[in-house]
């Protein structure tokens, strides 16, 4: 039977640790704070001393932390979850985080022939306690095959976009036009009241319309501004698009018109001059 260890229970990782317990999925768990561990107190999760002893217990390690350092963090290192890792075992990545940071642990587990599947999650945790997660695979068939079962417990879809990093390119760029489309959304809200138009009918009939999109209902449920979506997601937004920034700079490749409007909405916000 799988042992999945999991590193990660804030918002979205909490409610992804519950489903994969509640699904009868024998878990182990570690948190620096065990306070995070409360929630589970009620559940057949074990807890582990250390990353690395988790690493010893899984047979599947999945890492829902915040950024690049952090999954470093957890990962390497003499009491890194990569250090007690067995022969066969899979890392999975759902933080999002540059590509690179996948591949250099994929390097790193080379060494004990460990796996890395990259697996990014876009919906947040009202969509991880529903199942509903959209999860991005980037890696291997063989290693991303032997996670699916774990995977379908929180997610659904869940698509295998090619090999390591795939899934990571993936959510940066739905990250990307998200942004993007923030700005487009509240400057059309704007141009309808500067017009005559009632924003919030303008909303009603455009998010039943052709034009209708995630980010507009957001702008909207704010009454047309990008404040309230700023203070909530901005930082997470300005990390993102700069690390697409920076993926995109490297392949020599240039977009003349979503990377330009992301821009402009970060500057909306005021997160960046």
């Amino acid at each position: 039977m799988t042992t999945v260890g999991f590193i990660g229970l804030g918002s979205q990782g909490g409610p992804m640790a519950r489903r994969i317990v509640e699904a009868g999925i024998d878990t182990v768990l570690w948190a620096r704070r065990p306070q995070t561990l409360e929630p589970f107190a009620d559940t057949a999760a074990k807890t582990a001393g250390s990353p690395a002893e988790l690493g010893a217990a899984g047979d599947i390690v999945c890492l829902c932390v915040v950024g690049d350092d952090d999954v470093r963090s957890v990962a390497t290192g003499p009491d890194g979850v990569l250090a007690g890792m067995r022969e066969g075992t899979v890392l999975v990545v759902h933080s999002t985080v540059h590509p690179d940071t996948c591949a250099g642990l994929a390097t790193e587990a080379a060494g004990r022939r460990v796996s890395v599947v990259d697996a990014p999650v876009s919906g947040g945790g009202r969509a991880a306690q529903a199942g509903a997660l959209l999860v991005m695979v980037g890696g291997d068939d063989e290693p991303v095959t032997e996670c699916l079962p774990v995977f379908g417990t929180y997610g659904d879809p869940v698509v295998h976009l090619g090999p390591l990093g795939s899934g990571q390119v993936t959510k940066l760029l739905n990250n990307l036009l998200f942004t993007a489309n923030l700005a487009t959304s509240a400057d059309t809200l704007a141009l309808g009241r500067s017009l005559g138009v009632d924003a919030e009918r303008l909303a009603q009939v455009i998010t039943a319309g052709s034009a209708n999109s995630f980010a507009l209902e957001r702008v909207a449920s704010a009454g047309g501004s990008l404040d309230r979506i700023a203070g909530h997601a901005g930082n997470v937004l300005l990390k993102d698009v700069g690390l697409i920034d920076g993926i995109v700079s490297g392949a020599h490749v240039h977009s003349a018109v979503v990377q330009a409007t992301a821009h402009a909405t970060l500057r909306l916000m005021g997160l960046e001059r």
